[in-house]
């Protein structure tokens, strides 16, 4: 990375750093042949799933995999309607549909950008009725609602007291997408315990894709569940539907995750919860170089939230000009996402339309990603807050300095 350029996301020099570790596994690999299963597929899921502190994790070979698979072992049956939200990458929606069932979304929490639990409440209170033979029925689709899928979106969990209440009291199987969300955490309010992403739900999702907070050098995804039994489904839904070798219990995929992906994440798991910790470290950083700063809106954290920062996510009127005033700078930004899913192309059969969702309708505008990732220095920090404040407003009176020369 040149002095003059800050990436949106450093994959590099963890990689790098890692190098002598990483390439050992690969040449296990080799002198051994593990390429698919065995023990460092076993030790990988062992180790997850005490991180997740969740009873069982299950690698498979992607985050699309892991919540398909998650799905169609929790009991979710073809015509279902899942319930989640449309601020989000498609391959949530991708795994509902995948499994057979019909996304329906709530809109979302303004501050949060979370599902708006009250938006749950009202859709199954006031847009859902039981027919005779008691099940919940969509008013919209006319099909059973049995599962909700809760985006724990940038690396902050969602409220899941008043989700899982809302679940338990309509009867709904609850399936966390934790995709962004590697080591967050949520103090429930009802135990006052704190929880991590994937302990929560009847199972949980996690992508490994290469910009995760926990990244394999390819593919990658695990299933996390406190259920034995479906944790056993998933393992033969992963594996072609075989209990043991050619013996096929029922038709699966060939969605395994390979032993040299398990192997180089067991590497890296083991300085996960240090990177997180860079990362609060940086967002804290931001939030005080932008405190002041009215023109723009800076993550909002809720009392029950200890986020991961998968992205630190700005929201300001002028995107396009503040994107093209960074790129000038050799400073790299992202989109989060700049279409909801109700209004793509792909869901035009679902009979959406603008206006429908207008709280992430109007994120989806706004939003912005600054640069996040472990090793991202102050210094770098104090430049890119200047740059933003620049592009805002050429009359701001938030005075940020010149900053420290090295990380703090």
């Amino acid at each position: 990375m040149s002095n003059s350029s800050i990436p949106f996301l450093d994959l590099i020099t963890p990689n790098v750093e890692l190098e002598r570790e990483l390439t050992a596994v690969f040449q296990k690999a080799l002198h051994t042949a593990g390429f698919v299963g065995g023990p460092m597929v076993e030790n990988f899921e062992k180790a997850f799933a005490t991180f997740c502190t969740a009873e069982h994790a299950v690698g498979v070979g992607s985050g699309t995999d892991a919540l398909r698979f998650a799905l169609m072992s929790a009991g979710i049956r073809p015509g279902d309607v899942i319930v989640t939200i449309p601020n989000t990458f498609i391959a949530t929606t991708e795994a509902i549909s995948q499994a057979g069932a019909l996304p329906e979304f709530v809109d979302i929490d303004e501050r949060t950008y979370n599902m708006d639990t009250e938006k749950l409440r009202e859709y199954l209170e006031q847009k859902c009725t039981r027919d005779a033979t008691g099940k919940l029925i969509s008013h919209r689709s006319g099909r059973p609602v049995t599962a909700v899928v809760p985006v724990h979106l940038y690396g902050q969990m969602a409220d899941m007291d008043a989700i899982l209440e809302l679940a338990k009291r309509f009867g709904l199987i609850v399936i966390e997408d934790a995709c962004q969300a590697h080591g967050a955490q949520y103090l429930s309010r009802k135990s006052d315990r704190w929880f991590t992403a994937g302990s929560m739900g009847r199972a949980a999702a996690f992508s490994f894709y290469p910009g995760k907070n926990l990244g394999a050098c390819g593919e990658a995804g695990a299933v996390t569940t406190n259920d034995a039994a479906l944790a056993a489904r998933i393992r033969m839904i992963r594996d072609h539907g075989q209990a043991k070798k050619y013996y096929h219990d029922l038709e699966g995929y060939n969605g395994r995750l390979d032993a040299i992906q398990a192997g180089l994440l067991s590497v890296k798991l083991r300085h996960l919860a240090q990177w997180n910790q860079q990362r609060r470290a940086a967002a804290e950083r931001y939030d005080q170089l932008f405190a002041g700063a009215e023109c723009i809106v800076t993550p909002f954290v809720p009392s029950y939230s200890r986020p991961v920062y998968h992205l630190y996510v700005i929201r300001t009127a002028d995107r396009v000009g503040l994107q093209e005033h960074l790129t000038k700078a050799g400073i790299g930004t992202g989109i989060h996402y700049p279409i909801p899913l109700h209004l793509q192309r792909a869901y035009v059969h679902l009979g959406y339309k603008s206006g429908d969702f207008p709280i992430a309708e109007r994120a989806a505008a706004e939003v912005v990603s600054l640069p996040m990732f472990p090793t991202l220095t102050a210094e770098e920090q104090h430049r890119i807050a200047e740059s933003v404040l620049q592009s805002i407003s050429q009359e701001v009176s938030v005075s940020i300095g010149a900053g420290p020369k090295a990380d703090q």
